[in-house]
């Protein structure tokens, strides 16, 4: 039996902050399994079958990690989830989905990301700094995985209203330095009018969304969560970077006056810059106002 979807809320009060504000996590938590895998699997397959070349790309250079990364995915799987996951000679089998798949049959990353209800990234040390080599990227959150693949991680997050100013550098020291064995995790939070999980478009919208409103607005604005995980692979010195996708329709999240006041006050910190990359105008008001009803 899968256990309940995980209700993520990492939205706070007080100003806006960029940092990333990692915790760590034993191996056993490495990766989240609930009720939601065998829809969200399924979405997956579905993808990989009718849109391969948007969900996953791969440079050269990655050969060797992606073979790792699915080798220290499946040791961590057979070793903490025996049930759901085993090898039987060379063969792996997935029995929550009743898969099997014999060595060669698939590329070593797309393998690994029909494993977990993560997207899976590689990360690779070069002179230029931190790049992103390859993906499994089912549910990218309003970014397209050919636009980014095989540039370094500051062009990877150019867009990104203050990345460059405040976080580009915190991340490229905390991608040279990683110890293999360490679990990093973080949490980041935007607000949708759409629940769907493949989202590859749809950042610097300012048309007003006139559908929603103060009445609809708990049923129609969704809190997505992405729990990110890094992980730096022994072998190659790639770190492999996990993104867990949580989607909530609004009305389950906000169940106090508390919360509603949180998020407003949440809201209302972000600065203009980033309320237009994420796409918050066309419903903001709506929202605003729906959190007030709710306090």
């Amino acid at each position: 039996m899968l256990p309940p979807q995980l209700v993520h809320r990492p939205f706070q009060f007080g100003p806006y902050r960029m940092a990333m504000d990692l915790v760590s996590v034993p191996e056993a938590d490495w990766f989240e399994f609930d009720e939601l895998y065998l829809p969200e699997m399924a979405e997956k397959r579905r993808l990989l079958t009718s849109s391969y070349d948007q969900v996953f790309a791969a440079t050269p250079v990655s050969n060797a990690p992606r073979a790792e990364a699915l080798e220290l995915i499946v040791t961590a799987l057979t070793t903490h989830h025996p049930n759901w996951f085993s090898r039987d000679g060379a063969e792996l089998r997935n029995h929550l989905t009743g898969e099997a798949w014999k060595p060669g049959s698939l590329d070593p990353l797309d393998l690994a990301g029909r494993l977990v209800q993560e997207d899976l990234c590689l990360i690779q040390n070069d002179n230029a700094g931190p790049v992103f080599t390859a993906a499994s990227l089912c549910f990218p959150s309003r970014w397209r995985l050919l636009d980014k693949v095989g540039k370094p991680l500051s062009a990877v997050h150019g867009p990104v209203p203050f990345y460059a100013d405040r976080l580009a550098a915190p991340v490229d020291r905390f991608m040279r330095h990683l110890k293999a064995g360490h679990i990093a995790s973080r949490l980041n939070w935007s607000l949708l009018d759409d629940p769907a999980l493949f989202q590859p478009g749809g950042k610097w919208r300012v048309d007003r969304a006139s559908d929603i409103t103060v009445t609809n607005a708990g049923s129609r604005i969704f809190l997505r969560v992405e729990r990110q995980t890094l992980r730096r692979l022994p072998e190659t010195g790639a770190v492999l970077f996990g993104i867990r996708v949580h989607v909530y329709p609004l009305d389950r999240v906000i169940d106090s006056s508390d919360r509603a006041a949180t998020l407003a006050e949440a809201v209302r910190a972000l600065p203009a810059e980033v309320q237009h990359y994420k796409s918050l105008l066309p419903f903001r008001e709506a929202l605003l106002a729906w959190l007030e009803g709710a306090r």
